[in-house]
């Protein structure tokens, strides 16, 4: 089964009447696409008020007999069997790097190929990994097996992302295969860290026992599994195809197989992402009122719990059209906040995320990778329509969105009241990496084996775990010399950056300097090394204040 793509069905016109911009609908369309920065504001009519029928099955995007332009990634994914060839071919290879086509489709298996750009004159290929933990639950089987496998197999060092998950880096291509059963075969998963589908969904983490952050963890573990592949092609590749069972809620297994209104593929064995998945990557969190801990509004979807004057949920309310990502010097790319879609009774949540998935799989584009994100169809489209054609999927009204109190950005560092007559402590780990057979990674792993005999947080304080007020604002991306992307340092140089810092500023001017304590200030201290996410950050900083 081949994935139907759709038809322009009308033209938006911009202020500037000399700019005419083709409305884009699905992946054909006959003129290019002169993008403004206008067209982020600018909200686009329903083109034909055929296409657009409130809330019924919608009309599904047909094919021509003219090919549409697609990206490189899209024929890959095609011509892949559901992500399987060639990769499965590659990694069985003598070589220490894979082709371009497997280049893309480990993506969806979690990995990105890299090589050591400290190195001149020669590549020295390895591999980085991603696991997947929907909101940011990790078994203690699985963080020891971790801390085993970047010794075994990696650097030595185990990175925390801010997308909950962990990163190994350094895995050669003959252990790749190792590395990845090993992890399946002790409680995690790679499957979907990265890859044009959903990305790790997102919750807070902070242990809390109150109603509505169960309730939100719970709606993050249900919405990753409505959205895992269910295909096997991870399995008959790290395992062959051995069976990992787990078990399903009963309301996802029938919020996936429910075709009511026209969001799945039938008899396919991807029933939501079809042959061709997503256009490109697609991520999720899910909060509630005030913690934005996550930055709710950079995701494609937040989702945040509702509940009454008793702490009882009772549904949620929906932003969508989140993301940090733009490409240097292409003003026609930017960083866009969440927009409210609406508000969902809690048992239609499964049915309200499928259908905006489904609309993104079905209209997202498909040609040009760096307008893929779901930003830029609501962008071109505008949030009205945007809403309506989510509504023909989900087969029925948004309620109006449920008023919320300000957002705060809330650390978790320290120690804390979990309700339940227990305590958690979060920890800082400068940079987010447990660093190579020092004292952090002993004693992370001393307090994960429950082996620890001395008093807590004396041990935690040695260790260098417990947070100081500078270092909580301060954040680097890995860059050198793994990165791409990378022209500078960053990760490298921000031990050195803050020492300074340190050293100079008093504590008075340090309180002033990290200001309030909201989203944004975690990008004060900004040693991104990619100029893209450099001035996304400053661009989203903006945004949000």
């Amino acid at each position: 089964m081949t994935t139907s793509f759709g038809t322009p069905t009308g033209t938006v016109v911009p202020a500037d009447p000399k700019i005419r911009v083709q409305s884009f609908t699905g992946l054909k369309y006959s003129h290019s696409i002169a993008f403004t920065r206008n067209l982020r504001v600018l909200p686009a009519p329903l083109c034909s008020p055929t296409l657009i029928r409130a809330v019924s099955t919608p009309v599904k995007p047909e094919t021509s007999a003219t090919e549409p332009k697609r990206s490189k990634v899209e024929i890959f994914k095609e011509q892949s069997n559901f992500i399987r060839y060639s990769l499965n071919e590659e990694i069985l290879t003598d070589t220490p790097n894979i082709n371009e086509a497997a280049t893309q489709l480990i993506k969806f298996h979690g990995s990105y190929q890299q090589y050591n750009r400290d190195e001149r004159g020669t590549r020295s290929f390895s591999f980085v990994l991603w696991t997947k933990n929907p909101g940011g639950k990790v078994p203690n089987q699985l963080y020891l097996t971790m801390d085993d496998l970047v010794d075994q197999f990696g650097i030595g060092t185990l990175r925390l992302t801010t997308r909950q998950t962990f990163q190994l880096h350094g895995v050669l291509m003959k252990d790749l295969k190792t590395v990845k059963s090993t992890i399946i075969r002790n409680m995690g998963s790679t499957l979907g860290a990265c890859g044009d589908l959903n990305r790790n969904v997102l919750a807070p983490t902070a242990p809390l026992m109150t109603k509505e952050y169960q309730f939100a963890q719970e709606a993050a573990d249900n919405i990753a599994a409505l959205l895992t592949p269910q295909s096997g092609f991870y399995y008959d590749v790290w395992v062959d195809g051995e069976k990992f069972m787990t078990s399903e809620p009963p309301e996802v297994v029938k919020a996936r197989n429910d075709n009511s209104h026209g969001t799945n593929f039938p008899d396919s064995p991807e029933p939501i992402y079809g042959t061709q998945l997503l256009p490109r990557k697609f991520k999720i969190a899910v909060t509630v009122p005030i913690d934005n801990s996550l930055d709710i509004l950079t995701n494609d979807i937040g989702v945040v719990v509702v509940y009454d004057e008793i702490g009882e949920p009772q549904g949620f309310n929906i932003y969508v059209g989140g993301g940090m990502g733009r490409a240097h010097t292409m003003e026609t790319t930017f960083p866009q906040l969440g927009e409210p879609l609406g508000y969902v009774p809690k048992a239609d949540i499964l049915y309200a995320i499928k259908a905006i998935v489904a609309t993104k799989r079905d209209y997202g584009r498909r040609d040009d990778r760096r307008y893929s994100r779901m930003k830029y169809l609501i962008s071109s489209w505008g949030i009205e329509k945007f809403r309506s054609v989510v509504e023909q999927y989900y087969g029925k009204k948004f309620e109006p969105f449920r008023e919320l109190p300000e957002w705060e950005f809330k650390s978790y560092l320290g120690w804390h009241e979990q309700g339940d007559g227990a305590l958690f402590c979060g920890l800082r780990v400068d940079n987010d990496r447990i660093g190579q057979k020092n004292e952090k990674k002993t004693t992370l792993r001393e307090v994960r084996e429950n082996a620890w005999r001395r008093p807590i947080t004396k041990v935690l304080a040695q260790a260098g775990l417990l947070h100081s007020k500078l270092n909580l604002t301060a954040m680097a991306c890995p860059a050198f010399p793994l990165c791409p992307l990378a022209i500078t340092e960053a990760e490298r140089g921000i031990p050195d950056i803050l020492k300074r810092v340190r050293a100079v500023f008093e504590k008075e001017l340090v309180d002033k300097w990290e200001g309030p304590v909201q989203s944004a200030a975690r990008y004060n201290l900004k040693p991104f090394a990619d100029k893209e996410t450099y001035e996304a950050m400053e661009e989203l900083a903006k945004l949000q204040n």
